[in-house]
Order: structure tokens, then sequence, then C-alpha cells
């Protein structure tokens, strides 16, 4: 079995990586490969928004990729630099900036670069949407 590194580019409706990827991540785990972490770059970061809200009759990538966190203990990491710019912002970054709101949901997490680097470490392989 092989273990991957998963990393999304792609916003969550502005192309198909995010769902090309979320598809991809669902069967290597149904069957029996592992994926070290899911990391979030560039738009890929904007998966990660709590704010998503899809119509009722459209698939919720976001829902999805913490539904397949929680069934697989999946970590999902989102590149903190890609996603400040892009005005995704985590409670803990949101309390350190002092401002009050913030739209990045558990489970995702912030993370660097290192996280991506570390993961390619353990991984046979790095797939990029």
């Amino acid at each position: 079995m092989s273990k991957f590194i998963i990393q999304v580019n792609g916003a969550a409706y502005s192309s198909s990586a995010s769902y090309n990827a979320y598809q991809f991540s669902k069967s290597a785990l149904e069957s029996g490969h592992e994926i070290i972490r899911v990391f979030f770059y560039q738009d890929g970061v904007f998966n990660t928004s709590g704010l998503n809200s899809p119509a009722s009759d459209e698939f919720d990538l976001t829902r999805s990729w913490i539904e397949l966190s929680e069934q697989y203990r999946l970590e999902l990491v989102n590149c903190v630099s890609a996603a400040l710019r892009r005005g995704i912002i985590s409670e803990t970054e949101a309390k350190e900036n002092q401002v009050s709101h913030w739209n990045m949901q558990a489970p995702f997490t912030m993370g660097g670069l290192g996280e991506l680097v570390t993961g390619l470490e353990s991984a046979d392989r790095l797939v990029s949407f």
C-alpha cells in the first residue's frame, strides 16, 4: 500500500481540482492506502472556510473533507501564508492579530510549507490537484 500527500491548489467551486482531490483521497483510503495529510495551498485554502454555503442540491466539499477527516483521522492542513493572503483565518490567528472573527473551521488547521516537506519524507507520492 502507498503513502500519499495530497496537495489541493484549487478552490472548492472554481474548478474541479478540489472535487477530484477529494474523490481520489476517498478512493485511496477506501482501498487501504494511507494519506499522511492533505495540504491546502494557493486557492485551495478556500475549501476550509466555514462560510462556504453551497445550494442544498450541490455537493458540499467542505463538509465532505471534514467527514473524510473524521472517518479516517485525516490531517487537513492549510498553508498559513496562502490562507491569510486570501482572508482565511483561524481562531488562533484571529486572536493573535486581534481580529474578532475567523472563518476557518475545525478540523482544518494552519501550518506552513514545513508540514508539506516533512510529510514528503514519509510519503511515497505527492499528488497535486
